[in-house]
This record gives structure tokens, C-alpha cells and sequence, in this order.
């Protein structure tokens, strides 16, 4: 058995988002079943729609910043119960037997097809569809995939936090951001606005990095302790050799050469924005003679994404958001794509 559920996906990567049915699958054993309030929008969100990154299997129902109420659970569930509030992220299953999965590590799931994610890929509960994300009314996931959410945050603006939340904060615990510890956050956009929040809540002294002076305010207002304007040569040189760790936002390819040389000994520069291959040479000798790192991060783990939640309900974190309804989706990704929303739209999926 299954149920007929009302959405918004792209039947192909050149067509407008548009409403459409979808097929969930009954509650198993250990599912929980959620109605959806509102689904963020994530710039992976467009270029999976858009086909950016390869084929896909249309039609294509983005969305994997999910919060809603619990409305049915499996005879198995033990975590939740009906009217429980509750979210879902970037992944809804793992294999759950390779050493990673063992060690708590999903995201990084060893098993023959990886961690499953939430939209776009082959449904292995439903042979010869995909999984479907956020832009729905309901969605059917493994508890084990499912997170609690502090009923003491604002839910529109939590639903941000099961992606861009937990990509900037994973980075930030694992690379020891705290007291005593200088961390630059470079880009502060829908990621970056999270992390410089972040790291000013886990006690770092917290610099923005931004190409905008007329940012400055904003990051200040965001947590920042400081903002360094990236295109002012002297502030550069000035804080040369000042950071510990530098989490960067940054959409695309771009020189890291200026940003490792704002890295002290044993700093880090670790990537969460840009997802393509860089093609600008970067020095050697300045991570050789530092001790210094380059490295990447996506996502976290399922016991990472409940901490962040939970530390966001006892500091009272969320996203900066615009709500949307589900007509406006379209203009909203032609926004995002331009640069033009502070910080992530988020969809009121009662309007689909």
C-alpha cells in the first residue's frame, strides 16, 4: 500500500518547479511518518533540479531541510510518538553495517550505493521510483533518520539547521572551535551566516570575512567579533598568521593563497562551499612551513545533527529567513541563484 501525497518537483531540468503528486510508502516497522511544515531551500536544492550535476530522475522533488509533526509511527519506533515536532536532513538511510556506520559516521556510509539521500536517488522501499525531499506534504523516513527538534525555536527558521546548520557546525567541533581559539568564517551568506553564529556560541573569538564593507554591521549583528574585509590588502596583512581554524563558505572555485596566509601554526582552511574542482594553484611552502591544513567537510553524522539541534535550543539558534509559499519557489531559486536573500528561503509547506 501506499499514499498519493501533493508536491512541487521539476519534471525536467529546464522546467519550472510545479505542483505534482507523489507516491510515499506505507509506515514500516521502524518509519515515522511526518507532516510537513516547512521545507528550506538549499542551494543543492537547484542545482539538483536544474541538472548541474548530472542526470537525474526526473521528476525531481527537492528539499531536505524538513520540519513537521509526527503523525504515524511504526510498530517499532521508540524515539518518537504522534505529535512529536521533528526534522529530517540530507540523508534518510545507511547501510548500517561498514565500519563508518559502526563508528557513527552515516554521512560517510562504505555500503555499495553510499548514504541514501533524502531526494534523487533510486527508493530502495520502492523499486523503480527515487526518493522525494521537503517540497511535500508529507514524507515517510527511518527514525533513525529522524531528529528532534526544541519546540523553543522559531520552526520556520529551524528547518535551515538540517543542512546548512549541521554542514558549518560539524566543522567547527571537529576542528576544536571554542575558548581561546580564533576562527574565520569566509562567505557569509545562507552557510556562512550559521557558522559565524556558531562559533561566537561555542566561545571563539569569531571573525567574518567578507569582500562587502556594507556587511559589516550585519556580521556584527550575526555574533562576529570582528569582520576582516578580504579585498583591503593592509587589513589582510595585518591579520596575517592570526587564525586557528577558517571555515569556508565559498560557493565556487577561488584563491586560497590570501586565506592560508591568515592561518597561524596548525591551522586549518576547511572548504564546506564549493563542491566542484579548484583550479587555482595554492603554495606549498605556506602550508609547509606553518604546518598548516586544507581540508573538507560536508554534512555530519546522525548524533552530530541532534547535538547541533539541541545546542541550538539551548542558545536559541536558527537561520535568518524569508518564508515563502510554495507558488512563489521559482522566483525564489532565481533569488538565490542571484545573491538576493538574507539568508535562506524556506517554504510554508501548508501551501502546497
Amino acid at each position: 500500500m501506499t499514499t498519493q501525497v501533493r508536491a512541487v518537483g521539476a519534471k525536467s531540468e529546464k522546467a519550472p518547479l510545479e505542483a505534482i503528486e507523489i507516491t510515499r510508502r506505507d509506515v514500516l516497522p521502524e518509519d515515522v511518518r511526518i507532516a510537513i511544515d516547512y521545507s528550506g531551500i538549499c542551494h543543492s536544492d537547484i542545482h539538483t533540479v536544474r541538472g548541474d550535476w548530472g542526470d537525474m530522475p526526473y521528476p525531481v522533488v527537492p528539499g531536505h531541510e524538513i520540519i513537521g509533526r509526527v503523525v504515524e509511527v511504526g510498530d517499532k519506533v521508540t524515539k518518537y510518538s504522534v505529535g512529536d515536532l521533528v526534522g529530517v536532513g540530507v540523508i534518510v538511510k545507511s547501510c548500517g553495517e561498514c565500519d563508518n556506520c559502526k563508528a557513527g559516521d552515516e554521512h560517510f556510509c562504505q555500503g555499495p550505493t553510499g548514504p541514501l539521500l533524502t531526494y534523487a536517488e533510486a527508493d530502495p522501499y520502492m523499486p523503480g521510483s527515487s526518493t522525494h525531499g521537503g517540497y511535500s506534504r508529507e514524507i515517510v523516513t527511518t527514525e533513525k533518520f529522524v531528529y528532534r527538534i526544541p519546540e523553543n525555536l522559531d520552526k520556520a527558521a529551524a528547518a535551515p539547521l538540517l543542512c546548512a546548520g549541521i554542514t558549518v557546525y560539524s566543522p567547527l567541533k571537529h576542528w576544536g572551535a571554542g575558548p581561546g581559539k580564533t576562527v574565520g568564517v569566509a562567505g557569509v551568506g545562507g552557510l556562512g551566516h550559521m557558522a559565524v553564529k556558531f562559533a561566537h556560541a561555542l566561545g571563539a573569538h569569531t571573525v567574518a570575512l567578507t569582500t562587502s564593507p556594507e556587511k559589516v554591521e550585519l556580521c556584527k549583528s550575526l555574533g562576529a567579533d570582528e569582520v576582516l574585509i578580504t579585498s583591503d590588502s593592509e587589513a589582510m596583512k595585518a591579520s596575517a598568521e592570526k587564525f586557528d581554524l577558517i571555515i569556508s563558505t565559498l560557493p565556487g572555485d577561488h584563491d586560497m593563497n590570501p586565506y592560508l596566509d591568515l592561518l597561524g601554526q596548525d591551522g586549518s582552511y576547511v572548504v564546506v562551499g564549493a563542491v566542484g574542482n579548484m583550479t587555482h594553484s595554492f603554495s606549498l611552502p605556506k602550508l609547509m612551513k606553518r604546518h598548516r591544513s586544507i581540508a573538507g567537510s560536508q554534512i555530519g553524522s546522525t548524533r552530530e545533527t541532534q547535538e547541533m539541534l539541541d545546542f541550538c535550543g539551548e542558545h536559541n539558534i536558527v537561520a535568518d529567513i524569508e518564508l515563502i509559499n510554495a507558488d512563489y519557489i521559482n522566483e525564489a531559486y532565481d533569488r538565490v541563484v542571484a545573491g538576493d536573500v538574507q539568508f535562506r528561503f524556506v517554504i510554508d509547506a501548508q501551501t502546497i
